[in-house]
């Protein structure tokens, strides 16, 4: 993760998720820095995630636990265990993954969060 293109990349996706506008389903990744399985995760997963059907589904937030809890998700109870996973739907928790199982039990792990997803915005995702 010292590469300072990646570096980049991963703050220019995460600053393009917090400007899109609204979605009917998210996927925040609760973090914190000095996070080792948090960086895992975004060299394994996060670069593609925005191009797989799931990222199209529910795009990725970041959401740095050490920082004042976004007013937007006052409905959604924080977590202090990183890197956690929460599925939010119309601004209401569907799902949460506490860990970073590695790439391969995360997408498995992950299509289990999203079939808790109203059938109306799986739909509308496709």
């Amino acid at each position: 993760m010292n590469d300072p293109g990646r570096l980049f990349a991963v703050a220019f996706a995460a600053l393009a998720a917090v400007a899109q506008p609204a979605q009917a389903a998210e996927l925040l990744m609760l973090e914190q820095p000095g996070c080792a399985w948090c960086a895992r995760f975004r060299s394994e997963i996060a670069p593609a995630y925005a191009n797989t059907p799931e990222g199209r589904l529910a795009p990725l937030r970041t959401v740095d636990i050490t920082r004042p809890w976004p007013d937007d998700l006052s409905g959604i109870a924080p977590d202090r265990l990183t890197p956690t996973f929460i599925l939010v739907e119309h601004g209401r928790e569907r799902a949460r993954m506490r860990g970073y199982p590695g790439d391969n039990f995360f997408w498995p792990l992950l299509d289990d969060m999203l079939r808790k997803l109203e059938p109306a915005d799986i739909q509308r995702a496709r």
